[in-house]
Formats: C-alpha cells, structure tokens, sequence
C-alpha cells in the first residue's frame, strides 16, 4: 500500500469522527497557543532589553559609590541614579579616583558626575527634578541618548542646560522648549539641548544635564566628591578585561578588600545578560506551565486512537485479508495522529500568534520595569510550535497504531 493511499484513509477517518476529532484537537489548540503567546512575550521582553540596553552602549562602564551585590546601577544614557548599595560602606568617589581609572590601558573617556535632586521653576511652575553635573570635556562623547532637538553640553559653557525627553515634554504644564529660560535653585539656566525618549525606567528621561561645577553650586556638593564615575572604553570587546582591571587598582588605592569593598563597577553588558537570563528562565518556566496543556492534548490523542483502532477493528480484518501489510496499518493510525496534531498546530499557532499581536494593546495601561509589555513572533518558533504538535500527535498514537497493526485478519473480521 502506497503512503499515498495511507495518507488519504487517515484524512478519512479523521473527517468521519469530526466530533471526537475535534475535541483531541481542542487540547491541542489550547497548548500551542499557551506556548506561543507566552515565548513571544518572553522574546518581547529579551527583545526590549537588548534594545535599550544596547542603546546605551555596550563601551560604557559606571564606577559607583556603595557595594552592589546586585549589578543594577548602570546609567541609562548617563542619566539614571544607581540604586542603593547593598552592602559595604557609603563612601563617595573623589578626585583621587580619577588618575586611578585613567592609568588604566583601553579607557578612552571618563566622565566624573554630581547629581542630585533640585528644585526647577518654569512659567511660575515649580517641581523637584534630578539635576546631573557632567565633565562637559566627556560627556558628549559618552553620553549615548540621541538629541532631538539643540546641541550637547560643550566645554565653556556656563549657566545652561540639556534636559531629558519626559521631563521636557510633560513634567511641566507647558513644554519645555529650546533657549527658554529656566529657574534652578534659583539660578537662571537656558536651554540648549533636548535628548531623544532613552525608554528606560527614570534615567535620562527625567534629568537635567549641567556642566559639574554649575551642578556642585546646586546641589550643594563638595569640590572633590562624585557620586559616579562613567568609562567608555576603547573597544567593546575589552570591557570584561577594563571592568576588571578598575575594580582592582580601585580597591588597591581605597585601601579595601573584598569584604570591605565600598565601591561598586558595572556595566551595560553584564546586566543585560543578567536580565537576559531572568527573562530566558521565567518563559522557560511559564513554557513549561503552558506544556501541560500538550500532555493532556497528547493524552487525549491516544484515547482517540484506542477508540477509533475498535471501531475500525472490521475494516482493519479486511485491508488484512486484502494484502494490506502490518506497516500500511501503522501507518494509516500514525498518520491520523499526526494529522490531529497538524490541525491542532495550525490553530493553534493562528490563536497564539492573534494572541501576542494583540496583547500589547490590551494591556497598553500597563507596563514593566523598562517599558511596556511587548511581544515578537519570530519564524523559529511558529515553525516549532508546529513540529511539536505532529510529534505529540505521532508518538501518542504509536501505541494505538502499534497495537492495530497487530490484529490478526480471523480474530479482526470476527469482532463485534
């Protein structure tokens, strides 16, 4: 018998049970649809990582003040405050830190910042902000949000500004615009540059950027104290080697130790393939959860087979007696579960995938840290999904096929 001929009596059998049929295929659906909707947002998350962890510069290292054991005070686009440290003692960064970071081979910039929160006064409008001095001599070459409108901080500046893209945009009842002036503590600073949205959660989105000496009048700072030192290196490629490197030579000349340690060194890289492997491990286990579903499909599918193999048992005695072999029965079985697991595939990649595009919009209100949910469909796992489905359909009906491939043409013809 040809796989040809295989094939179409399975289509048949599957079209003449539609009932049973369709409901193994149900639980089918219901798997590859979980699995589908739940990896695409898991991808959607990787996705946003990558994007504005990326777009801060894989080059770019921050020194920060305070033992983090958790690596979570990278600056998003120079901008963000690092969280408290969780361990060691609070002491600042100061100007010795500097020849220390700079005798270090492969560094290209060094950008020692003050920052802090202030109060800032426009159109009789007064809110609390985060200001940040920056060394106008690095800072534009590090920083790594993109203007939307006006110019970077350049060196010889005094008395303006560069102001995030939120804060320009919505912190005050009028927008922020370019050269209108502004009150900081009460001094008088102009506007000269608005960054692009950096898409993180409070970085430099919501700062004002200040030449540092301006910063340190401010916010009231001492001449000698950072509260972060940012790096760019040379090469991307070195900066597992530079990290390293500024770690050490810090704590031979802060005189600490690894128990004592009151500084911390991060960088874009590091979290990003650290929030990379939370993201990985919860879809992974969010997956598995969906996976359930598929095994009670699976389960379905062998009850179905069972079913239909007694109520074929005749047909079965018939084909026998005709010439049809042990392998032509197999296979008409096999190919029947695997076309209940087809059909579930197929639907159920079309639910899941209808699912992830619409999701974002449903839950438009609601975001996560870094930004809204997100999913992405990529081609690897529709095709996935689908393999799987077949497979789970073939192998529960293995037994059932197996198991009807054995009947005898005499005992077959005589069941009732």
């Amino acid at each position: 018998m040809r796989l040809q001929k295989s094939f179409r009596l399975a289509l048949n059998i599957l079209i003449h049970s539609k009932l049973r049929s369709w409901l193994t295929i149900i639980g089918i659906v219901i798997g590859v649809a979980a699995i589908v909707a739940i990896v695409s947002i898991g991808e959607g998350a990787q996705a946003s990582v990558q994007q504005r962890l990326g777009g801060l510069g894989a080059d770019i290292i921050t020194v920060s003040p305070g033992f983090q054991r958790a690596a979570g005070g990278f600056r998003l686009g120079g901008g963000e405050r690092p969280p408290p440290p969780t361990g060691g003692k609070g002491k600042n960064l100061t100007l010795k830190d500097i020849p220390t970071i700079r005798s270090i081979d492969g560094i290209a910039f060094i950008n020692g910042i003050v920052s802090g929160k202030a109060d800032m006064t426009y159109l009789a409008r007064t809110a609390s902000v985060s200001v940040q001095g920056v060394d106008l001599l690095a800072w534009k070459n590090i920083v790594t949000t993109e203007l939307e409108a006006g110019r970077y901080l350049n060196p010889g500046d005094t008395n303006v500004v560069v102001v995030g893209n939120k804060l320009a945009k919505s912190h005050f009842k009028e927008q922020l615009a370019l050269n209108r002036m502004v009150t900081i503590e009460d001094k008088p600073f102009k506007i000269v540059g608005i960054l692009k949205q950096s898409g993180g959660p409070g970085g430099s989105d919501n700062t004002v950027f200040m030449p540092i000496q301006l910063a340190r009048g401010t916010l009231k700072k001492g001449d000698d104290i950072f509260d972060s030192i940012t790096l760019k290196v040379e090469n991307p490629d070195i900066v597992d080697k530079v990290t390293n490197d500024t770690e050490t030579k810090l704590m031979l000349s802060r005189h600490v130790t690894d128990k004592t340690k009151d500084f911390s060194v991060t960088s874009a890289k590091e979290i990003q393939e650290t929030i990379t492997g939370v993201t990985q491990t919860f879809t992974l286990f969010l997956g598995a959860i969906a996976a359930v579903s598929l095994i009670v499909g699976a389960v379905g599918i062998a009850n179905t087979m069972f079913t239909a193999v007694l109520e074929k048992t005749k047909e079965i005695g018939i084909m026998k007696a005709i010439g049809a072999t042990n392998l032509d029965i197999m296979l008409i079985f096999l190919f029947n579960s695997g076309l209940v697991g087809l059909v579930g595939g197929l639907i159920g990649i079309f639910f899941g995938s209808i699912i992830s595009i619409f999701l974002p919009q449903l839950l438009s209100g609601f975001s996560i840290p870094g930004g809204k949910i997100s999913t992405v469909l990529p081609p690897w796992l529709l095709i996935s999904a689908l393999f799987i489905s077949i497979c789970i359909g073939m192998i529960a009906g293995a037994v059932p096929a197996y198991r009807a491939s054995k009947l005898k043409p005499v005992d077959a013809l005589r069941y009732e």
